[in-house]
């Protein structure tokens, strides 16, 4: 009767020879071939210490180990070979072996450290899933594209949230960005989060959802801190709620023409209404079959290229604006980061929302899909299209 086969058996060469410190042996062998071919006595037995040193860095206590006990075998042959005196040979050894054990101690510590590391980064992850929640391709009658990026890589979350979620007032969301950085920035957007998220169910009017979110900023935050915030509603078919509290403008892809949708009544972020005194206004406009509507954070706008020269994003939209929203989102964030470099030096978040043709209206009671934001009460503006052939405008639905 055959047995299965026993994977860990199977596996130990692969493990074996990827724990084996390929470099430092390497660097070992190539001193005693310099040794033999100098043949200079003792001259180059000393740097065999360059092995554990390095094996250090790439490998655990048990590699270095070996290393050192190699190269003090080595390091002895060579002794007797050259003729060296014994005093000389067992200091020269002496001081390979003391390399050895410190650098055993510095890959120990460094392991340690490294398992730390991932510890947090996990934690990170978890908090990052469980804030910004992953927003599936299709909600209610859209479709849906999400794209963030941290500018701490390491951390994996920052201070810009987005949230969608579909509710018996019909699909709503939230993008924001929180003042600040680490891990302040992050409790800030978690409770913008959760605010948002219950109010979204509570609340059939959007300025009273905008208007939880400011009274509970109000009594958390402290007198210099604030979240700028687009929140969005989609009540009945055709027609979009916005209220932008101090946020950059979104903007509204109609046959492939790019409009800022601009706030009728600049309102403060989140947050500052008590030293201002101003509430935002709700501006409705239509949303009819094809269009889209991007919501984003300074972080995408305010990135610089190496001559200090921002992204152009209404333009990058206007190039690549799909017909599927996980295409134009990223090809417009493989873009910023060519823009950039390579490398973001502020959060990043872009969400694209667009409405194809044959769906239906929303369905109440629907599960929630999120990520957050908030803002007072105040006053209704309807917002008309803008005229056919207006500059930068969308044609009228």
């Amino acid at each position: 009767m055959s047995q299965a086969p026993h994977h860990g058996r199977d596996h130990w060469p692969r493990r074996l020879v990827a724990a084996t410190p390929v470099l430092p042996i390497v660097i070992v062998f190539a001193i005693v071939l310099v040794e033999f071919i100098c043949g200079s006595g003792m001259t180059w037995v000393p740097l065999l210490a360059v092995g554990p040193a390095l094996a250090a860095t790439t490998n655990g206590p048990r590699g270095v180990l070996w290393v050192g006990l190699l190269a003090a075998a080595l390091g002895a042959t060579l002794g007797i070979r050259d003729g060296g005196q014994g005093r000389e040979l067992a200091v020269v050894l002496a001081a390979l072996m003391a390399v050895t054990l410190a650098s055993g101690l510095a890959s120990a510590l460094r392991g340690r450290r490294e398992r730390v590391l991932a510890a947090v980064r996990s934690v990170a992850e978890a908090a990052q899933h469980a804030l910004l929640q992953p927003v599936p391709a299709r909600v209610g009658p859209f479709q849906v594209a999400v794209r963030y990026s941290a500018a701490a890589a390491e951390a994996r979350i920052g201070g810009d949230l987005y949230a969608l979620v579909s509710t018996p007032h019909g699909v709503r969301l939230i993008v924001g960005d929180v003042r600040g950085k680490g891990l302040p920035a992050v409790g800030t957007a978690a409770l913008v989060l959760g605010v948002f998220r219950e109010a979204a169910y509570d609340e059939p009017d959007l300025l009273a959802v905008v208007a939880r979110i400011e009274r509970s900023l109000a009594r958390n935050l402290g007198s210099d801190d604030f979240v700028t915030a687009v929140v969005a509603g989609y009540p009945r078919p055709g027609q979009l709620e916005v209220v932008n509290c101090g946020h950059a403008p979104p903007l509204l892809v109609r046959d492939r023409v790019v409009v800022p949708i601009e706030p009728d009544l600049p309102a403060p972020p989140l947050g500052l209404r008590t030293l201002s005194g101003e509430t935002p206004a709700l501006q409705v406009l239509p949303f009819a079959d094809g269009d889209q509507l991007l919501l984003y954070t300074d972080g995408v706008t305010e990135a610089r290229n190496h001559a200090r020269e921002f992204y152009p994003l209404a333009d990058g939209l206007a190039r690549h604006t799909a017909e599927d929203p996980a295409d134009t989102v990223t090809a417009l964030h493989d873009e910023l980061l060519s823009h950039v470099g390579g490398r973001l030096h502020d959060d990043a978040a872009l969400l694209l929302l667009r409405k194809p043709a044959g769906t239906v209206a929303p369905q109440r009671g629907a599960r929630n899909y999120a990520t957050s934001h908030n803002k007072p009460a105040g006053n209704r503006r309807p917002v008309a299209a803008p005229p056919q052939g207006s500059a930068g405008g969308a044609p009228p639905c």
